[in-house]
């Protein structure tokens, strides 16, 4: 087939949206399809449309839509579309009704669905393989690594204000990587780093070396107030670093509701806690990295690429 993907995030960018358009073109490519990315539609023959994200795509949904009345669309929600916008957005709830299939990231989106509309979703999990270039840790330091670009729905210094309370006894380090869209938030990240000798703010970075910081890692903080379902947990598991998370549906969807590593969204004390514990009390950080180990099968190639196609061959049955 023909493929069509939309991704409103630019060409040779380091955001999510970019990273996750490429990692799927590979695999249908290896399923034997043609398939080309552009941020919009721009009237190209396709037998079926792949778009990222409802409310930003949709423009170019509805375009597709025009152009080919008959064939299959395929959207894939965001966590801003499924904790947000399908339910303020006018486009993003037309977008629903038009989508021939929705593929969400994580089971507990499902429930965020129209009742009416819940036959058209999908769950496939990102996948990622194991770092395999050598990576060496740091022995003298318990690093912990932020992995997210410098955005409110992030709360990216949350790591950052935790480890601010842990004691001077701690090695915690935190190195946070990811842009800052705002001068603001540059700002914010250089006066932490400033006040705060245990945090590093690393910048953005090529996907490859996201890779290896996140495997030379011990722990990883994803501290978002929103996703839905991050793609740098699968990272990490595949990897065995153990992640903290803190308790939002699209962190639970993917580690499950009984993990031990989670903490409320902008608490910093309890975070400071879950660090302090990770770090001094080997049971704790065994049983953390044993129930991500056995987690990581649900982020392999082989099963994210067999989802892509019985998704595929269910739309153009």
């Amino acid at each position: 087939m023909q493929i069509q993907m939309t991704c409103p995030a630019p060409a040779r960018s380091l955001y999510g949206n970019r990273i996750t358009a490429l990692r799927w073109r590979r695999i249908l490519r290896a399923l034997g399809h043609d398939l080309t990315i552009d941020q919009n539609y721009n009237g190209v023959p396709g037998d079926l449309l792949i778009a990222l994200h409802a409310r930003r795509s949709a423009d170019a949904i509805f375009r597709f839509r025009q152009c080919h009345p008959e064939k299959p669309i395929i959207v894939a929600l965001t966590g801003t579309d499924v904790y947000r916008d399908i339910r303020r957005s006018r486009k993003a709830q037309r977008v629903l009704e038009i989508a021939t299939r929705l593929v969400v990231l994580q089971p507990l989106a499902l429930r965020e669905l129209p009742a009416h509309l819940i036959h058209k979703g999908r769950v496939i999990y990102q996948s990622a393989r194991k770092t395999r270039a050598p990576v060496s840790r740091n022995e003298r330091t318990f690093d912990v690594c932020v992995v997210g670009h410098l955005r409110k729905v992030k709360d990216p210094f949350r790591a950052a204000y935790a480890s601010r309370k842990l004691p001077a006894s701690s090695q915690t380090r935190v190195l946070h990587i990811g842009l800052a869209r705002e001068a603001k938030m540059a700002q914010k990240a250089r006066l932490q780093q400033i006040r705060n000798p245990r945090y590093q703010w690393l910048g953005g970075m090529p996907h490859w070396r996201v890779r290896r910081r996140i495997a030379a890692s011990r722990l990883m903080v994803l501290s978002s107030r929103m996703e839905g379902g991050a793609n740098v947990i699968s990272e990490a598991l595949v990897d065995k670093v153990p992640v903290l998370a803190s308790r939002i549906a699209g962190s639970v969807g993917l580690l499950g509701e009984d993990y031990a590593g989670y903490f409320p969204v902008g608490d910093s004390e309890a975070l400071t806690r879950l660090l302090l514990r990770a770090e001094q009390d080997r049971s704790f950080y065994a049983e953390l990295k044993s129930w991500c180990s056995r987690l990581s099968r649900l982020f392999q190639p082989s099963r994210e690429q067999a989802a892509w196609r019985n998704l595929l061959r269910e739309v153009v049955r």
